[in-house]
């Protein structure tokens, strides 16, 4: 009888080194994500958000809102790839490298059924423990977003309106309104 195998603990190096095939690699705490490519809604609703927020973090000097592919790791057992993310400005300027990029004001995940499991616990809970103000988990099906912040043990449910209050205290401004049923209507009816 053979002894058990201890279950292999990856690192943000390991999956740099595997193939560029297709698939996201993703590493939460040592724990390896394989997913396919998304679908056709899925990046809809990426690019959808992505041009919600660019313009809105663009005019209000916040840092850069971008999209995945991009290896953000926040440490060596912590490499993931959110669908839509805000970075701030690294020392006063634009990141060079993904590296360089070691929190985020904001990240997005669309679902999908590949990636239902690791959005909403082991993802969710690694943006809550690095401190990650908000966490969206947009379900394009349900037309709903969950609302994370790094305290919640319930996720805020939004149909209507989601506002995003991005602005550091004492800066003028509003928050980033998103009518939730047009961006969903946009991505589903197009």
């Amino acid at each position: 009888m053979g002894m058990p195998q201890a279950t292999q603990r990856w690192t943000a190096e390991m999956v740099r080194a595997l193939p560029a095939d297709g698939n996201r690699y993703e590493v939460v705490a040592g724990e390896l994500f394989v997913t396919p490519a998304p679908n056709f809604d899925h990046q809809a609703a990426v690019l959808s958000v992505a041009m919600r927020l660019a313009p809105y973090v663009a005019a209000h000097r916040l840092g850069y809102a971008l999209t995945s592919p991009a290896d953000i790791e926040f440490d060596e057992e912590d490499l993931v790839q959110p669908d839509v993310f805000v970075t701030p400005r690294i020392a006063g300027r634009r990141p060079r490298q993904w590296s360089e990029i070691k929190m985020l004001l904001l990240a997005a995940e669309v679902l999908s059924p590949s990636t239902a499991r690791a959005d909403r616990t082991v993802k969710r809970r690694l943006f809550q423990r690095v401190g990650v103000p908000e966490y969206w988990i947009l379900d394009v099906a349900a037309r709903l977003v969950e609302r994370w912040r790094p305290g919640d043990e319930r996720p805020e449910i939004l149909t209507d309106t989601l506002a995003w209050h991005a602005l550091p205290a004492g800066r003028e401004g509003g928050p980033l309104v998103i009518d939730l049923p047009k961006l969903f209507s946009e991505i589903l009816e197009g």
